[in-house]
């Protein structure tokens, strides 16, 4: 089985996540910008931020076989905060960058004005860098803001094609596939999908422009759940063509939109800007300090 997850936030995981996502059959990953579970203060906050999604964690990847690559924005919740608004200024010279293959997460948190502002901001800054957009349908309320999203993309220059819908469930699964865009499904402990449910989904609706992630991050999580829900695919049925769709083709076909997307990995080199994923000197193991040093 070969994996690529579309949505995973690798900044809150660590090297032992990916070696088993390796061992599960995960060849690449796209990271979303997003929230980080406390308020930023200022867009340098953002930027250097965006320079560890560009460097540090393509080379954390590398070490494990992964190829990595982000979509970058000003995520919803934090549109609301006008200390991160400035942020938006900044991006066009980020959506320049070959690691950048989507402009995202955009979309709502409450559905504000503020959010509806960032919306249409980035969905027209996608248009002008030829990129696709990486939107995330809010938590609460999730048919009015699916509904809302969708009159937003209408109206853009954006088309559809170009949209990737995401946490999706099966109230919403319906008119987002009407709008033409991309349909993405978090498969996520709790407050999102679980495996069965996404295996009666794609009953219903079909593996055709399905994405399905982990959206794993610093909550409580699981960076193997596509790889869960693939094998649930097979136990219920479906065939390993179902299985490679969902899993591989469809999120390499989306993302493939940008232009940039390269599933080779990189030669993994001993360090980042001198730093490695060991600590203490690169390729040696730890020593204590001399006592007084």
């Amino acid at each position: 089985m070969r994996i690529f997850d579309p949505h995973i936030h690798m900044t809150s995981r660590t090297t032992d996540d990916y070696e088993a996502m390796h061992a599960a059959g995960v060849r690449a990953v796209v990271e979303p910008s997003f929230w980080l579970g406390q308020p930023r203060t200022s867009p340098q906050s953002f930027t250097d931020y965006f320079d560890a999604l560009l460097g540090w964690e393509p080379f954390r990847a590398a070490q494990y076989g992964i190829a990595h690559h982000c979509t970058l924005a000003l995520n919803p919740k934090e549109a609301n905060d006008p200390r991160c608004t400035p942020v938006l200024a900044e991006l066009p010279r980020y959506l320049l960058k070959d690691q950048v293959v989507a402009v995202g997460e955009i979309g709502y948190d409450s559905m504000t004005p503020a959010e509806d502002a960032a919306l249409e901001a980035q969905l027209q800054l996608a248009a002008d860098h030829g990129l696709p957009a990486l939107v995330h349908t809010p938590h609460r309320d999730k048919l009015q803001g699916l509904r809302r999203t969708v009159q937003m993309v209408r109206a853009c220059a954006l088309d559809p094609e170009r949209v990737l819908l995401d946490h999706l469930n099966e109230t919403t699964v319906r008119e987002a596939k009407d709008s033409g865009a991309w349909l993405g499904f978090s498969v996520y402990p709790d407050t999102k999908m679980d495996e069965a449910r996404m295996v009666e989904v794609l009953r219903a609706y079909g593996p055709e422009k399905v994405l399905v992630n982990s959206a794993a991050d610093w909550g409580r999580s699981d960076p193997l759940k596509t790889a869960k829900v693939g094998e649930a695919m097979l136990r219920s049925g479906f065939g390993e063509d179902d299985v490679d769709l969902v899993l591989w083709r469809n999120p390499v076909a989306f993302y493939a939109q940008s232009g940039r997307l390269r599933l080779d990995t990189p030669a993994a080199g001993a360090t980042f800007e001198g730093n490695s994923i060991l600590r203490g000197t690169p390729g040696a193991p730890d020593v204590p300090a001399p006592v007084g040093s």
